[in-house]
């Protein structure tokens, strides 16, 4: 398991931090990915349901991933987390076989076989996008949250 973290403001933004955490595709390790959401969430205060909410949107992504990108073989997940001061991005990406953008046009809310989550993601999200990992084989999920402002 590997993790990275970036801290620096974005043009525009009074700050803006980042992490990455690679974890293996295996489902045991999906909950270190939220934990590290909840370790952000101290850092702008993001409300109870709001939180649960995009618990179960990573969740649902990164199961996804360790579904369907390695059935035959090992392999990792990485999750980047970008908090900004209006959003949370959070985007799941694997280099599995991917899904290829006419299979996730036609998959739509139903991409998981007898399953709900992109369905459930699109809910949550205020954003949403899900094709072929940039740069390569795999795939690349991301939702992005929007927030509240926060009280001073």
């Amino acid at each position: 398991m590997n993790t990275e973290t970036a801290v620096g403001p974005r043009e525009g933004e009074t700050d803006t931090r980042a992490i990455r955490l690679t974890i293996p595709a295996k489902a045991e390790y999906i909950t270190l990915g939220r934990l590290a959401l909840t370790g952000l969430s101290r850092m702008r205060p993001l409300g109870e349901e709001t939180l649960a909410d995009l618990k179960l949107a990573l969740t649902e992504a990164c199961s996804n991933s360790v579904r369907h990108a390695y059935p035959d073989r090992e392999g990792a997940v990485e999750i980047l987390y970008e908090l900004h001061d209006d959003r949370l991005a959070i985007e799941v990406v694997d280099d599995g076989p991917g899904f290829g953008e006419t299979r996730a046009h036609e998959a739509g809310d139903d991409l998981v076989e007898g399953g709900l989550g992109i369905a459930i993601i699109r809910a949550i999200a205020d954003e949403f996008e899900l094709g072929p990992r940039n740069g390569g084989r795999g795939s690349r999920l991301r939702f992005v949250k929007l927030l509240p402002e926060a009280s001073s």
